[in-house]
């Protein structure tokens, strides 16, 4: 475990490498004896420093929930982050690459929090109650780690490589999609590039939120009415290049796109 000294001087280094573009070596190979309770706290260090800058919490994220995506990253079991504001993104507008380091798309099924959740003890059942409505979503994902050489404390510390998050335009009840069985093909210059289904995130990506929900009450952390909650991925990420688009079509749930461009404009 690490000091708070050394925590903060983690958190200044990633703060340092995302505001300069300019990724760092893995916190795990620079500082000996960092675990996952010091890579939280070094992540919500970052979250309170943006807070602070006028940032509010739009919602969270469950990362690396499916097989594919910690086999892909080198991990064995789930992280999350923060979804600001500011990391809001729209399907109409480009997204330039050079805002960030190592960008990548992941293919998910949004839930939109009509209800807080409880955090101990929550279930799946509460999950779905709470659930004003699902939609398709891309999250964007980002590495300050120099060329996603990750272990876990490394992403979690990150903010679980959160970086951005776009929601397609449809609405859907819970109760009239079932969200653990839906199948996604995603597309890449309309080119199909990955088939998934959301059985892949943890069986059911309602498991997935209801462990965020567990979680993240450990932290003092609530998942509050309005916030999206991104379950995880149900196919592997794909890196980002200027001059794409990638368009996710859901089965009973419409699609969502994103194009990237060149610049940092």
């Amino acid at each position: 475990m690490l000091s708070p000294t050394h925590r903060q001087l983690a958190a200044d280094r990633l703060w340092a490498a995302q505001r300069d573009r300019a990724p760092i070596e893995p916190l795990t190979a620079t500082f000996d004896g960092i675990d996952v309770v010091d890579a939280y706290e070094i992540q919500l260090l970052n979250i309170a420093r943006q807070r602070a800058d006028g940032a509010t919490v739009h919602g969270h994220k469950v990362g690396l929930s499916s097989p594919v995506m910690q086999q892909m990253m080198g991990v064995d079991e789930p992280d999350y982050g923060h979804l600001l504001d500011t990391m809001v993104l729209s399907e109409g507008t480009p997204v330039p690459t050079a805002r960030y380091c190592f960008p990548r798309i992941e293919v998910e099924v949004a839930y939109v929090l009509g209800d807080t959740l409880p955090g101990e003890g929550c279930t799946e059942d509460d999950v779905l109650a709470a659930t004003e409505y699902l939609a398709p979503s891309i999250e964007l994902i980002d590495s300050r780690i120099v060329d996603w050489r990750i272990g876990l404390a490394d992403t979690i510390a990150d903010n679980a490589s959160s970086a951005g998050v776009v929601l397609g335009a449809a609405r859907m009840s819970p109760r009239d999609l079932d969200p653990a069985d839906i199948d996604a093909v995603l597309f890449q210059d309309d080119v199909e590039v990955a088939r998934g289904n959301t059985s892949a995130v943890l069986g059911n990506p309602t498991t997935a939120v209801a462990w965020l929900a567990r979680t993240v009450a450990s932290f003092g952390v609530k998942l509050e009415a309005g916030h999206v909650i991104l379950p995880g991925s149900c196919t592997r990420a794909f890196d980002v290049r200027a001059g794409s688009t990638f368009r996710a079509e859901f089965v009973g749930l419409g699609s969502v796109a994103l194009t990237f461009t060149g610049g940092d404009q």
